[in-house]
């Protein structure tokens, strides 16, 4: 049963396909923590073209996953990146998202045995 994450979206927009939702939840795993390893590193380095790069990026998979807070989450450091804040504001949003995909990544391995 998936606590952090739901995949009603992706379902919906594929008429249940079941390999469609395979491949969503695939893709979920190998790239979203490569692209949130990205921003991260925009945000240590004030590199804010490729932290709003790739929180774009990754922006639409957490919309597709029903991960709302994440999304918001997401939402939220790309204004940081549009603003130039500073890093001490973004810091903590940025670890609660790192962290609430690693729940995701690690239930969804689990759920597919991926």
């Amino acid at each position: 049963m998936a606590l952090n994450y739901n995949l009603a979206k992706v379902y919906a927009i594929s008429e249940n396909d079941d390999d469609f939702a395979l491949q969503i939840v695939t893709l979920f795993v190998t790239e979203v923590s490569e692209d949130l390893d990205q921003v991260k590193e925009g945000i240590n380095t004030k590199d804010y073209k490729l932290a709003y790069a790739y929180a774009h990026k990754i922006k639409p998979t957490l919309d597709l996953l029903g991960m709302t807070v994440g999304f918001e989450e997401i939402l939220v450091i790309e204004d940081w990146t549009k603003r130039e804040g500073k890093r001490r504001e973004i810091k903590d949003t940025f670890k609660s998202l790192e962290t609430r995909v690693e729940k995701a990544i690690k239930e969804i391995r689990k759920d597919f045995s991926l």
